[in-house]
């Protein structure tokens, strides 16, 4: 296993939305199926990291069986030796190695993580949780434990990484050539070959995320939605008052949001796109092909998503969780070496 290391996961705490597909989902299988001959892809589910919010605890265990499903179904190749699958939780590495790098990480750069603010914010202090001020540190050791120098995020995990890089820089100047420090986030910009990740908006308020953690139920598609009421849904998204098509997300962010789930899901650029639609002044028209095209996407997704054996998925977990804990075991033991505990 001395391949290069790509990681990366999805936190699973509820069904995907259309807007996880297109800026997560299919990017990332696009990538592993890029690399998985030479590269190892760790995709894995940091089920860990879910808890630090409320969640549906007694249907947590389904939803990440059916998040591992949605990978499956777009293409990932579980079957490529070089691709492991696994749970963040069933390596307790993980846990342990956070606990480490507590110790070596300041509360003040801890403090300054963007989306702990903006989430406490949301929250509330008295109810915003530790673990959600830990989470950038768990992610850490997510990384540190399995030699990472790739890892594709959203914009607002960007500011993880580069704290992953200090992180390991520290514990290596004290300790010696202990941690891989991942690329910086130009590099791997570059690698991903994407700047700037997709971010799909509320159909209903196109001024947000759709988001599967608000609710917004109008505004938000499903993988799971029966596809012709998610064509209703695009039918009934708010647009504006211009009557003419325009990318424009500061005066037309309604329409700009359905031409970029239009161009992403017809696999058209944005050139192609705006030729066919740019200035037309019938949005019924336009809407009605793209719901068209989201109706046929999750009608073939969900016909591929229910071929899925899900006790070969799961032998499939156990494998790449059993290979995970012994490079992540080896790794923590050197830690615990170089700190004086073993």
């Amino acid at each position: 296993m001395n391949k290069s290391v790509i990681l990366t996961g999805l936190r699973v705490n509820s069904d995907f939305t259309l807007g996880n597909y297109l800026g997560a989902i299919k990017p990332m299988v696009m990538l592993a199926n890029k690399y998985a001959n030479t590269h190892q892809l760790n995709m894995f589910i940091p089920d860990l990291h879910t808890i630090t919010v409320d969640v549906d605890y007694e249907g947590l265990n389904k939803a990440i069986l059916n998040g591992v499903k949605d990978y499956v179904a777009e293409g990932l190749p579980i079957e490529n030796q070089n691709v492991y699958t696994y749970r963040q939780s069933y390596i307790s590495a993980h846990s342990e190695l956070t606990w480490i790098l507590d110790c070596f990480t300041g509360f003040g750069e801890a403090s300054r993580m963007v989306e702990f603010k903006d989430k406490s914010q949301k929250i509330g202090e008295d109810r915003v949780s530790i673990g959600l001020f830990n989470y950038p540190i768990l992610m850490a050791a997510d990384i540190l434990l399995y030699n990472a120098l790739w890892v594709p995020v959203g914009e607002d995990q960007r500011q993880h990484i580069e704290l992953t890089r200090t992180i390991a820089q520290r514990f290596n100047n004290k300790f010696g050539n202990i941690f891989t420090v991942p690329k910086n986030l130009l590099e791997q910009a570059k690698f991903v070959g994407v700047e700037k990740s997709l971010r799909i908006r509320s159909l209903k308020y196109p001024n947000n995320k759709m988001s599967k953690s608000i609710s917004d139920p109008a505004g938000t598609i499903l993988l799971n939605d029966n596809p012709k009421q998610a064509a209703k849904k695009i039918m009934s998204a708010t647009t504006d008052d211009f009557a003419k098509i325009n990318y424009d997300w500061d005066k037309q962010p309604g329409i700009t949001n359905l031409l970029q789930i239009y161009m992403s899901l017809s696999d058209e650029t944005k050139e192609q796109t705006l030729d066919k639609w740019q200035d037309k002044n019938n949005y019924g028209d336009f809407k009605r092909e793209l719901a068209s095209i989201v109706e046929a996407f999750l009608t073939k997704f969900q016909q591929e998503r229910n071929k899925i054996d899900e006790s070969t998925l799961i032998h499939k977990l156990k494998i790449s969780e059993s290979k995970m804990q012994e490079q992540a075991n080896a790794k923590l033991l050197s830690v615990q070496k170089a700190v004086g505990l073993r």
